[in-house]
């Protein structure tokens, strides 16, 4: 037993001394930090522990019911890889943009480019052109790689149809000789693999850049906490590919033999259609789909039983909420995940003995160290002390791309200031109370948005609701709800004032409230509060 051992809490994983949370999971090996070992490879050398053959389905579009087999992906992919080198001539550190919807080509480009050691850099259909701009300035890419529906824009570099019948050609014959993905390329743990994008919602939007070894550790992850099945399971996107989220879970079904659905476009009633369907085990969600799963009764038509269980992520989960969601389906599970971009990901995660503990996004994941910093003082803090999250792991960033200042900013010793500001307990559950810019300070007191939309979720008349700051002169700044009522609900703001008043502290009282149709989200379902802040004015 060695002295860190020794002083190490055996419940919480906190050392004392350091200051620091320590996982309690047991590490899993990895290759050395400079190995010539890509991401994909070393994805590929886990899947063959795979106890179910590689004619198990891999993705299955749930608008046409079309499918492929792990063995078609994988085949799929290295027949792609020899082709983008020798006929689109793509190379180590070029740069491919991604600009498409949930399709079944994205993963096999996804791993063809990555195996050639071509920088992967996917963002949102549906951005603007100045938000285009911005993001090209950032990755500079040689080619794009989008859809037909969206490739009426002009990108100024070379374009490539994911859907078009030139693109399927190039994935399944090779033209020149064979690049296997499998392999050993000059590809290297410290090359940077992938140039994903922040959500943008508290500024404007920076190019995290991450390298092999992330995806390698995330990997490894994945397969040291995957749990034995008589069957594969079957996972529901709701969560887009070009955000972190489908970005590693990609990788996760990979290492695991799952099934993953995907939806080109969502809607409630297409994603329980899809449940039914394709006897779908798992959904991955964020709150707000919890909150119309619980809410809404269309689920009474559709035959849910297959379902096992449901991760939660990118914004905490009340307590009502959750409790609400498990009287209507006692049988599914609800697990809960902390993670961000930068962090290449989950970096906490709720296992089932933790589902008890409902507000808790869960325990360190295996090689995850984390501390709760007094961001007044940078003071390491204790169990039960809330503080800003920081975080060291193999899976954190090597920085943001061109903005050496922001990196600097961010990363500061190894360490990954995350921006939230959270706490442990002494179970060493990770309990996330809110971004750390987004407090409102009401009279010198902090107020968590996070903690009052929680409690305006539970009520039976709230459909969605946001909490923001507004001026004021005498206070500074007071909580403002932006509510979206039920159908048919006359609900009143002073109703709103009312029921709030009674759950939370004086201090934290809701004291204004506007009514509107939807509240402004990004693809990953985050709150636009800036947009909220720009749209409030208007509905007083």
């Amino acid at each position: 037993m060695n002295k860190r051992t020794r002083i190490t809490d055996p419940k919480s994983g906190f050392n004392r001394v350091s200051r620091t949370f320590h996982s309690l999971k047991p590490p899993f090996p990895l290759p050395s930090p400079n190995a010539a070992v890509s991401a994909v490879s070393y994805a590929l050398s886990l899947r063959r522990n795979s106890p179910f053959p590689d004619s198990v389905t891999a993705i299955v579009d749930a608008a046409t019911g079309r499918s492929i087999s792990y063995e078609e992906l994988i085949h799929r992919a290295e027949t792609l890889a020899a082709n983008l080198a020798t006929v689109l001539k793509l190379s180590k550190g070029d740069v491919a943009f991604v600009l498409s919807p949930n399709l079944i080509q994205v993963p096999i480009l996804y791993f063809a480019l990555l195996s050639l050691g071509v920088i992967v850099s996917p963002a949102n259909p549906l951005s603007t052109r100045s938000d285009l701009t911005h993001l090209f300035h950032l990755s500079k890419p040689t080619i794009v790689f989008t859809a037909t529906s969206i490739a009426e824009r002009d990108f100024g570099v070379r374009t490539a149809l994911l859907d078009s019948p030139e693109f399927d050609s190039l994935t399944r014959t090779k033209i020149h000789n064979p690049s296997p993905l499998a392999s050993p390329t000059r590809v290297t743990q410290s090359d940077v693999a992938a140039i994903l994008y922040s959500s943008g919602t508290t500024g404007m939007v920076k190019g995290v850049m991450l390298t092999h070894r992330n995806l390698t550790a995330l990997a490894g992850g994945f397969h040291a906490v995957g749990v034995k099945r008589k069957e594969p399971a079957v996972f529901l996107f709701t969560m887009p590919f070009f955000h972190v989220f489908g970005f590693a879970y990609s990788f996760k079904a990979m290492v695991l033999s799952e099934t993953v659905v995907i939806m080109e476009r969502f809607s409630l009633r297409r994603m329980l259609s899809a449940v039914s369907r394709f006897r779908v085990t798992n959904l991955v969600v964020v709150p707000s789909l919890l909150v119309a799963l619980t809410k809404d009764s269309v689920t009474h038509e559709y035959d849910l039983r297959t379902l096992e269980g449901i991760a939660c992520g990118s914004a905490p989960l009340g307590k009502e909420t959750a409790e609400a969601f498990k009287a209507k389906f006692p049988n599914v599970a609800v697990l809960q995940g902390y993670g961000l971009t930068e962090a290449g990901g989950g970096v906490a995660r709720t296992f089932v003995e933790d589902a008890k503990q409902v507000e808790t996004t869960g325990k360190l994941l295996s090689r995850v160290e984390a501390k709760i910093v007094n961001p007044d003082t940078g003071e390491a803090m204790f169990p039960g002390e809330q503080g800003e999250l920081w975080l060291k792991s193999p899976t954190i960033m090597k920085g943001y791309v061109n903005e050496p200042e922001a990196t600097s900013a961010t990363l500061v010793n190894g360490w990954l200031r995350t921006g939230d500001l959270c706490y442990f307990d002494n179970d060493g559950l990770l309990y996330v109370v809110d971004r750390l810019k987004e407090l409102i300070k009401y009279k010198g007191y902090q107020v968590a948005p996070a903690e009052l939309e929680k409690w305006l979720l539970s009520h039976p008349d709230i459909n969605d609701a946001a909490v923001i700051p507004y001026p004021d002169e005498e206070a500074g700044q007071v909580p403002m709800a932006i509510v979206v009522r039920q159908p048919q609900s006359s609900l009143t703001e002073a109703e709103i004032i009312d029921f709030v008043a009674k759950q939370v502290a004086p201090y934290k009282k809701i004291r204004r409230v506007a009514f509107v149709d939807a509240i402004p989200k990004n693809a990953l379902g985050k709150i636009l509060r800036s947009d909220l802040k720009k749209l409030a004015p208007s509905r007083l």
